[in-house]
């Protein structure tokens, strides 16, 4: 029995992966060299550091720069980012989600947010969805990046629910991976090919509801 649902945020509940990526696009840019949506993939659902490694590598200056170095770009980066989710509004949730949040609160499944975003609660706050969430584990409180299964297990155990009870909703590989190591089950949501390991795949949230998930998953 399904009794916690537990989300990444970007590319699932809100669309900040665009944010993101023009973000570390920008920052490329500086850095004298174009950093393309199709490597950006790569950069979805891992912490901030190890996207700017992928984006470093990309640009062949992965050796290039010190730590501290390394850190003053990743929050010049982060600096970027900021402004562009400063200005996201309740518009933004993607389609379909705010309907099944709603549903799993009111049918008393746990809803948990499990994301590497630091800036997660600024998301949630912009949105207006914070109060639909029981538990919030973001890069504050983890520091292990998907595909490692620390930000799931640690929403698992905040909400006191097994992981065999728990299932993952996630729009990267590295996600459904973490999902997996973690002991749960997984939904892979827009139907990228790369998803194809998760146990079902949801191409929107529109229409969709607690009984359909049992329905495919339970």
């Amino acid at each position: 029995m399904i009794t916690c649902c537990i989300f990444d945020l970007d590319g699932v509940i809100v669309d900040t992966a665009k944010y993101h990526y023009l973000a570390w696009a920008a920052l490329a840019r500086e850095l004298g060299f174009e950093f393309t949506p199709e490597q950006g993939e790569a950069t979805k659902g891992v912490s901030r550091m190890a996207s700017l490694d992928i984006v470093l590598r990309a640009g062949g200056l992965e050796e290039r720069f010190t730590p501290e170095e390394k850190e003053r770009l990743a929050a010049e980066k982060n600096a970027r980012y900021l402004e562009y989710i400063g200005r996201m509004t309740a518009d933004e949730v993607l389609p379909g989600v705010l309907p099944f949040l709603q549903e799993l609160k009111a049918r008393g499944v746990k809803v948990v947010l499990g994301s590497a975003s630091k800036n997660a609660g600024v998301i949630l706050d912009r949105c207006g969805l914070r109060p639909l969430f029981d538990h919030i584990v973001d890069g504050t409180l983890v520091s292990k990046a998907k595909p490692d299964p620390e930000v799931f297990a640690k929403g698992a155990e905040l909400a006191d629910e097994a992981p065999a009870a728990c299932v993952v909703f996630e729009d990267a590989a590295a996600g459904i991976e973490a999902a997996t190591r973690a002991g749960m089950r997984s939904v892979g949501v827009g139907g990228s090919p790369l998803l194809c390991k998760a146990t079902m795949q949801l191409p929107t949230f529109e229409g969709f509801t607690l009984e359909m998930l049992r329905n495919q998953i339970d």
